[in-house]
């Protein structure tokens, strides 16, 4: 039986204690942090890099659907929503292969849950602590489904016309079309047909390849890091070396990105360009 290691989110402390005990009294699983809100679950994925990541959907502030949109596709964990959610979410979860458990939650349901994320990883590219893009694109389309069902029944998608202004990248999400300048940019992240778009505190979902958005955006600013992740170099604070030759960037949000193998020369050129200024600027 593949050993599972979890990190479970949720900001109703009662509700948190009583996940991390029933997952605590199944076999195989290990319990690396228990979180209380999305900027501490963001934190503890970029940390522990769990296999699996059980995610409260209707948290004040940064909700679940947040917190996926902020993960970094390559290394997202499997994500099993716990939600309250209608019928109609729970369809558009099962559509989407996405798996959940709604509350109350019964232990019979989270086995389901933990047995399908061990076929999932199983049945993946053979190694653990991440189920890539592909799970984030699941994920992605199943709460565009719920979310365009939510705008309807309130009356609050409505298009605005873009406005005219350089440098500026067009995106429609969640039925209105904003304008964001580029500069604005933290990073980007891929996820099949999805763009999550990283941009002064917020992150916007859009539909395009990375090829499309590449062309629009400027090459001398803009660097892949990853299979599916182009970061904005003037947001990188800080550079940390790992094994295997990756790279893990913090950015000015806090946000952390990991830089693979395949993709590290834009850094080290960074690095380089950075290091040949500083030294300049002492002689």
């Amino acid at each position: 039986m593949t050993h599972l290691r979890a990190v479970i989110v949720d900001d109703e402390p009662l509700a948190l204690r009583l996940l991390q005990a029933m997952l605590e009294e199944l076999p195989d699983i290990e319990v690396v942090a228990s979180c209380r809100n999305g900027r501490e679950a963001l934190n503890a994925v970029a940390r522990h890099t769990p296999d699996i990541l059980f995610l409260d959907v209707q948290m004040p502030g940064m909700n679940g659907f947040d917190v996926v949109r902020r993960l970094q596709g390559d290394t997202i964990p499997l994500v099993v929503f716990t939600t309250a959610y209608d019928q109609y979410a729970v369809n558009a979860f099962e559509v989407h292969a996405v798996d959940y458990v709604l509350k109350p939650l019964e232990t019979e349901r989270l086995q389901t849950a933990l047995s399908r994320a061990r076929e999932r990883l199983q049945a993946g590219p053979g190694h653990t602590g991440g189920a890539g893009s592909g799970e984030k694109n699941r994920l992605l389309a199943s709460m565009e489904d719920i979310e365009q069902r939510d705008q309807a029944e309130t009356g609050a998608a409505a298009d605005a016309p873009p406005r005219e202004g350089k440098a500026k990248l067009a995106i429609k999400d969640r039925g209105r079309i904003t304008m964001i300048c580029q500069a604005d940019i933290e990073w980007i992240d891929a996820a099949g047909d999805y763009m999550c778009v990283h941009a002064s505190g917020e992150t916007h979902v859009m539909r395009s390849t990375m090829k499309e958005l590449q062309e629009q955006l400027s090459s001398d600013t803009f660097k892949r890091v990853h299979r599916s992740t182009l970061v904005n170099l003037n947001f990188i604070e800080h550079i940390k070396v790992l094994s295997k030759g990756e790279y893990l960037l913090t950015l000015a949000s806090g946000s952390e990105v990991k830089v693979s193998r395949n993709y590290r020369q834009p850094i080290k050129e960074y690095l380089d360009a950075s290091s040949g200024q500083a030294a300049a600027s002492t002689q």
